[in-house]
């Protein structure tokens, strides 16, 4: 777009530009610095700027590529992703034609003549055009969208929906503004290759044949130019202040992201110092979690996927953040004056419900689907943190487990069984008999005291043992990983429990490590490293598939059994493994596999996640009800799991069903050790 020659006739177009946008840039500066900055910058400070070779690489594909945005295009009935993908690439089209034309056309205008050649020009004009005219057709559907058929997850206050109004009106505005400057340009007989647009040159010539004047035609050109350049700058200074602060916070969000395994919790290094525990408070969180509520664009996609939501449970992952940010924007103004208002204003009860919080099964659904990079999972556990160790408030179920983990050294109250009892007759030694074994086998509170997972620690011996694995357990020297106590809060609960057992492996010089659970797998694999305990650990699965592979087991009988797999969110969305699970089950004669709806990394939680195998759902039906009635619709008799919790979980589904007699759970374990025969 030419820009006019002055403003009013008075003042040069480059001068009214370099002060209109440095009155808007400052404005917006200042915005950002009072709303976002001093008040991120209360939270602790961990180190997320290591490593930024690979943080900028890694960052790339979510930005530019806006590889989380179009992750769900695939699904039924779900096509937002790909507007959005138009809209951001359109959005970085035109500050790109804004750089070359507006300003650099308005303050040097050689500049750009010296970058684009006049061909050049026209097919960048031409490209603009058309985006332009796609912009109204996707924002016509994007308003049919969100306000005539909209999903339920995008059922927010009034307040977004204004925000998101205003929005979808300055980029329509912004289009017309586009268009209509360069068809007054066309009609006061500009020429060159800005004239060559075809939607804005066909516009100028319909004024020309309605009798617009070439003055007037130059009035509203200028008129035109200079509200465009408005709505630009009116842009920058309006995102601080809305939801759509996200397009700055979502790239600095997958920057500063988490370079761990998504299973991974931060580890507080000082709770023996520290003067509280867990986060209530803006200066408990750490600056990340904070800028969480600000990359929030509240698209609802992460509570929309939520299995306690969607059970009918309170907890919305999208408003736990969001309401996050409103407690900081209320309170912490009175924090930098050093007045702090939180005690009166807390953000547990009066923005975020503890039940909420208790509602969590840590599965790591909302993290996968965020398209902008939001860590739900921290700041919940945090809060949960604060609960457990400071108020000493949570669920009675949770209390009876946790003191069971303190006096017992694992969560099942009541059982009467030993850590060896399931080996009886097996002829499995433990490391105190046989240190020298090259594999622990790391055998887990539910396989070793449940009795129905017992089944499945007996046939992972036998696996090892037909596979001639030189193997052995810790027995009664295993004490739980601390996971459950964990995830529940009880933090310091858990590092006492993983160094202990850290010292105990340490002991006999233990290297590699195959669990079972995958919560066992994921807690050993990734979080004991934070506490100095660095061991090669594998869950079953990816162990066990390689014997396959390597030939020194061979399933021969074969077993008649339609099989729906189901991913455990621990070994599959939390770890990425998929295929070996699969591998094992293909493996074996006679075994269909089949898929569920949710599978993979959309796959459903079973219920058990977050410490709730023995947390008592707070409302609504049971997420392991919803989960067995996804395997119902299979129509396969046997559900195969991986994991001793998904295990519990549909036997108790599919007895709540009344399926039992066409129905079975069965471990991938008891599967092939049967074919194995």
């Amino acid at each position: 777009m030419v820009p006019p020659e002055s403003l009013f006739g008075a003042i040069p177009t480059w001068i009214g530009v370099y002060l209109a946008t440095l009155l808007a840039f400052g404005a917006a500066g200042y915005i950002l610095h009072r709303r976002v900055f001093s008040l991120v910058t209360l939270g602790k400070r961990p180190n997320r700027f290591d490593q930024p070779v690979r943080r900028l690489f890694g960052a790339l594909p979510f930005t530019l590529g806006q590889k989380k945005v179009l992750q769900s295009v695939s699904l039924p009935r779900d096509r937002a992703g790909l507007a959005h993908f138009f809209i951001f690439w359109g959005f970085l089209s035109f500050t790109t034609s804004y750089l070359l034309f507006i300003f650099a056309d308005a303050i040097w205008p050689a500049f750009s003549e010296t970058i684009i050649t006049e061909t050049g020009v026209k097919i960048f004009t031409f490209y603009l055009n058309i985006l332009a005219a796609g912009f109204f057709i996707v924002l016509i559907w994007a308003g049919v969208r969100r306000w005539v058929v909209r999903p339920s997850r995008l059922s927010f206050d009034l307040t977004q929906k204004k925000e998101s109004l205003v929005i979808l009106l300055l980029i329509a505005l912004l289009m017309a503004l586009t268009l209509l400057t360069e068809a007054f340009y066309v009609t006061a007989g500009g020429e060159g290759p800005h004239a060559s647009a075809p939607i804005g040159g066909a516009l100028g010539d319909l004024f020309k044949d309605a009798g617009l004047g070439v003055d007037a035609a130059n009035l509203l050109q200028g008129l035109s130019w200079w509200a465009h350049l408005g709505v630009i700058l009116g842009f920058s200074v309006y995102i601080p202040l809305s939801k759509h602060m996200h397009l700055v916070a979502a790239p600095i969000s997958f920057f500063t992201r988490s370079l761990e395994p998504r299973g991974t919790l931060n580890t507080p290094m000082d709770l023996e110092t520290a003067e509280r525990f867990g986060a209530s408070k803006i200066q408990d969180f750490n600056w990340r979690e904070l800028l969480d509520g600000y990359s929030c664009a509240v698209c609802g996609r992460c509570t929309d996927n939520c299995p306690a939501n969607i059970s009918g449970k309170i907890l919305s992952p999208m408003h736990i953040v969001e309401n996050m940010k409103e407690h900081v924007l209320e309170t912490g103004p009175s924090v930098v004056r050093g007045e702090d208002e939180q005690d009166e204003k807390p953000l547990i009860g009066r923005w975020i419900p503890e039940e909420a919080l208790w509602d969590c099964l840590t599965c790591g659904a909302c993290v996968r689907e965020c398209p902008v990079g939001v860590e739900h999972i921290d700041s919940i556990v945090d809060m949960r943190r604060y609960l457990v160790m400071e108020k000493a408030e949570m669920p009675e179920t949770a209390m009876n487990a946790l003191l069971s983990m303190e006096q017992r050294g694992h969560p099942w109250r009541g059982t009467t069984y030993t850590r060896t009892d399931w080996a009886d007759g097996l002829d499995v030694k433990t490391l105190a008999e046989h240190p020298e074994a090259e594999v622990l086998f790391w055998v887990g509170c539910t396989a070793a005291l449940e009795q129905r997972s017992q089944s499945v620690a007996r046939s992972m011996a036998s696996v090892l043992k037909r596979a001639g694995v030189d193997f052995a357990i810790l027995g009664p020297e295993e004490t739980c990983t601390g996971d459950p106590a964990r995830r529940m809060g009880n933090e310091y609960l858990y590092q006492i429990m993983a160094q202990q057992n850290i010292e105990t492996m340490n002991r006999y010089n233990v290297k590699r490590v195959v669990t079972i659970c995958p919560h066992c797998f994921n807690t050993i694999k990734n979080e004991y490293p934070h506490l100095g305990g660095e061991f090669e650990v594998q869950h079953y699965s990816e162990f066990v598939a390689d014997l396959i592979e390597q030939g020194k087991i061979k399933p021969l009988v074969t077993i008649d059994a339609k099989v729906a797999y189901h991913d455990s969110c621990y070994l599959g969305r939390h770890n990425g493994i998929y295929d070996a699970p699969r591998q094992i089950a293909d493996a074996i004669p006679g075994v269909n596999l089949v898929e569920m709806e949710r599978r993979r990394e959309r796959g459903f939680c079973c219920g058990a996640g977050g410490g709730h195998m023995w947390i008592e759902e707070s409302r609504g039906t049971r997420v392991n009800h919803v989960r067995t009635g996804h395997f119902l619709e299979t129509e396969a008799d046997t559900v195969g799991v991986s994991c001793p919790f998904c295990l519990q979980m549909f036997e108790e589904g599919i007895g709540s069903k009344d399926a039992q007699d066409t129905r079975r759970a069965k471990d991938l374990l008891e599967l092939l050790d049967e074919s194995l025969g």
